[in-house]
Order: structure tokens, then sequence, then C-alpha cells
């Protein structure tokens, strides 16, 4: 194969789902009203729908709005296109404007101090691989959170991650409102 070329990854449809991933992937159609792509991808691993919907479903101490930021600046952390799409659609139905979701993105909050806090430490972690400026955290404690808020962030970040890769190498279509860059 010319090293120069691309590997074309299709989407698969509901008829290439293995008997673990079917009930999933039923389900979202049925909750979302369509079956992302991206979701559809993880597919292509016999229980990694399954899998992942499994792990993103747990329920951690976080809100769906706190998990929401995360996923925009760990998306922007990793030039993810496809989650920065999705998670600023999402984010939207938990309550974020586009100003703020592009805030969230840029990692400086300016309309919610605590939100701030969480945004930064997530965004250094996900930049530092874990190897964190102890700054960020004690300013993410000194805002209200505890300990286990911590190991729910680090759970989001790497949830999170999983997707933004998966996209960044299969590169298959958004299928959300696309959202400019910073």
């Amino acid at each position: 194969m010319d090293t120069n070329s691309k590997i074309k990854f299709e989407v698969p449809v509901r008829e290439q789902m293995s008997a673990d991933n079917l009930p999933v992937y039923d389900a979202i159609v049925k909750s979302v009203g369509f079956m992302p792509n991206l979701f559809a991808t993880l597919g292509l691993s016999n229980n990694g729908l399954n899998r992942y919907i499994s792990f993103q479903n747990d329920k951690p101490s976080l809100t769906n709005k706190e998990k929401e930021a995360i996923n925009l600046i760990v998306s922007e952390v990793n030039d993810c296109n496809y989650c920065k799409a999705a998670h600023t659609a999402i984010g939207k139905m938990n309550g974020y404007t586009d100003e703020q979701a592009i805030e969230i993105r840029s990692g400086k909050v300016s309309f919610d101090k605590k939100l701030n806090a969480l945004v930064k430490l997530a965004k250094d972690i996900a930049e530092a691989r874990g190897k964190i400026n102890q700054k960020f955290l004690e300013c993410f404690f000194n805002e209200g959170y505890g300990k286990g808020h911590l190991v729910d962030v680090i759970i989001q970040v790497g949830e999170k991650t999983i997707t933004n890769y998966l996209h960044n190498v299969t590169q298959v279509d958004i299928d959300f409102p696309e959202v400019q860059e910073l």
C-alpha cells in the first residue's frame, strides 16, 4: 500500500453489528433519533459499542454540564473535530450557549469560576498526560471539588480521549453541525 494514501473507514450499518452491539445500537437510535457515525464505528469491534456505552453511561459525581465541559476541552486538546461538533451540540442541550462552548474549548471560562477550575484541570490532565501542575489541582479543590470528583474528572478525560482518538484515526464523516476552529 502506498504510504501516502489513507485507509478509508466505512461506517458500519445496523446489519453489520454483532449480537453484543445490536441492543445498544437500537437503544441509541431510539434515544437520539439516529446512529452517530462515531458510535457506529465503535461497532467495528464485536463488543466495542457495548463496552464504550457501558463505560460512558456510568454515573459520576459530576453534573452533565460539567461532563460536557470536560468533553469540550479534551476534544479541543486532542483536536477532534467530530467530538468538538458533537459536544457543542450536546452542550447546548445542557444549557451552554455557542459562545460559552467556545470559551470552554479555549480553556478559560469567564462565566463560572468553579467551571473554570474544572476546565483548567481537565485541560492540564489531557495535555500533560496526568503529570499535572499542582496549582490547577489546588484551584479545583478550592472551588469545592473533592478527591472523588478528581477521580471522575480523570475517568471523563479518558472516556473522551477514546472517541477523540477513534475519530482522529478513522476520520469518519461528521454528522453534527461543524464548529469553527479557535
